[in-house]
C-alpha cells in the first residue's frame, strides 16, 4: 500500500479538505489530513465536508477513515486502476449518483469540488445534490451556472447544471443536477482581458418574497450603482421567481470580454434592503473594471486546479487567502507554482500539468 501524503489543515477551511481530496483522485495518491478546519471556531467535519468526502469516496470506491461528523482527521485512498490510455494513466468511471447534505450546506461547493473530475472521466457523470443552493460563504448557484462553467466550456471542461429548486439558509433544500461528460483540457492562457462586450444580470427571490418587488429592487440597486465601461451594455437581465423552503434571494453579475467571463455576487438578509443587495455586486464589479486581471477574485482561486491539470497562466486580481492556501496544497502534491506580482494584479503560472489533465 502506498504511503498517504500528510497534509495539515490547521490554518485552513473546508476549501483545504476539498481541493486535497480532489487532487488525491486526479492523482491517485492518497492522502491523510490532520487537523481538518483547524481555523474555524468549530473545527472538523461539518456536514457539507462530510457530503464532499462521502461522495467522492463513492465515486472511486476509496477506503476512508475518520468519515465522520467532527472527524479532524481522515485517510483518504481512491485505488483508482489504471486507465486504457498508452500512459496508464487512471480514469473514473461515470454514472448517476444522487448526494444529500442533509443542511442548508452549500451545494455549489460540493459541485466545484466535482468539477475537475471531469479530465479523468471514462464516461458521463450526473450527480444530484441537495442542499443550500444560495447560501452564505459560497458562490449562487448562478454564478455557477453563468460564470464557472461558461469559463470552464471555454477551457475544455464540458459540464452543464440544471436547478430543479433553490434552497437558501436556514432549511436548504435546493436542488441541482451536475453533470460531466469526458473533457480534455488545453494550455490555459488567461493573462489578457480583451475588450468587454457585454453585462448580464441574474436576480432572484423566493415566492414568499415576491409582494415585496424583491428581486427588481435588486436588479435596479445594481444597476444605479455601477460605473461600467463606456462601451459596456447591458445585454441581458433576468428576474426570477422561485419556489423555496426559506425566504431568499441572490444576485449575480456576469461580465463578458474578450477572453472569458467574471461574476460578482450578493446574498439577501434579513434587515438588508434589497437594493443594498445589488449595490454589493456591482462595487465588486466596479473595482474588477478598473483592474486589467480577466478573472474575478473568486474564479482566481476556482482555476488553480485546473491550470495545475492543464499548464499555463492566468492573471488574478489579488493573492487572497484562498488563493495561497490553495497553491500551497499544490506545492504539497509537487506542482510547481509561479506567482509573478504585479502593481495591480499577480500572473499565476504552472509549467507542467498534472496526469490528470493530459
Amino acid at each position: 500500500m502506498t504511503t498517504p501524503r500528510e497534509l495539515d489543515g490547521s490554518s485552513a477551511g473546508g476549501q483545504f479538505l476539498r481541493t486535497a481530496l480532489a487532487l488525491s483522485v486526479l492523482e491517485n495518491d492518497p492522502v491523510r489530513l490532520e487537523h481538518v478546519r483547524g481555523d474555524r471556531s468549530t473545527p472538523g467535519l461539518r456536514h457539507q465536508h462530510l457530503a464532499v468526502l462521502e461522495t467522492l469516496a463513492e465515486l472511486c470506491d476509496a477506503d476512508v477513515s475518520g468519515g465522520e461528523l467532527g472527524s479532524e482527521t481522515v485517510e483518504f485512498d481512491p485505488g483508482l486502476e489504471a486507465g486504457t490510455d498508452p500512459a496508464g494513466r487512471q480514469r473514473l468511471e461515470g454514472g448517476s449518483y444522487a448526494v444529500d447534505i442533509g443542511t442548508a450546506g452549500s451545494a455549489t461547493l460540493l459541485c466545484n469540488a466535482l468539477l475537475p473530475l471531469a479530465t479523468i472521466l471514462e464516461s458521463p457523470l450526473s450527480v444530484t445534490v441537495t442542499g443550500g443552493t444560495d447560501v452564505a460563504w459560497s458562490p449562487p448557484l448562478d454564478y455557477l451556472r453563468y460564470v464557472t462553467l461558461p469559463l470552464l466550456r471555454r477551457l475544455g471542461v464540458e459540464a452543464a447544471c440544471e436547478v430543479d429548486r433553490r434552497g437558501f439558509y436556514p432549511d436548504g433544500g435546493g436542488t441541482a443536477t451536475l453533470r460531466l461528460a469526458p473533457s480534455r483540457l488545453e494550455p490555459i492562457d488567461l493573462t489578457e482581458r480583451g475588450p468587454l462586450e457585454g453585462l448580464r444580470l441574474y436576480t432572484t427571490e423566493s415566492e414568499s418574497l415576491a409582494d415585496r418587488d424583491v428581486a427588481h429592487r435588486q436588479a435596479e440597486g445594481a444597476l444605479e450603482r455601477l460605473n461600467p465601461e463606456p462601451d459596456l451594455e447591458l445585454t441581458k437581465r433576468c428576474e426570477t421567481t422561485v419556489e423555496s423552503p426559506s425566504p431568499g434571494s441572490a444576485l449575480v453579475l456576469r461580465v463578458d470580454h474578450g477572453t472569458g467571463v467574471a461574476g460578482f455576487s450578493a446574498l439577501g438578509e434579513r434587515g438588508k434592503p434589497a437594493e443594498r443587495v445589488g449595490e454589493d455586486a456591482a462595487d465588486a464589479a466596479n473595482r474588477f473594471l478598473e483592474g486589467a486581471a480577466p478573472v474575478d477574485r473568486h474564479m482566481a482561486d476556482q482555476l488553480l486546479v485546473f491550470l495545475a491539470l492543464a499548464g499555463g497562466r492566468v492573471r488574478i486580481p489579488a493573492v487572497t487567502d484562498h488563493v495561497e492556501t490553495r497553491c500551497a496544497l499544490l506545492e504539497a502534491f509537487g506542482i510547481d507554482v509561479g506567482l509573478e506580482r504585479e502593481a495591480e494584479a499577480t500572473v499565476v503560472s504552472v509549467a507542467s500539468s498534472v496526469d490528470g489533465g493530459q
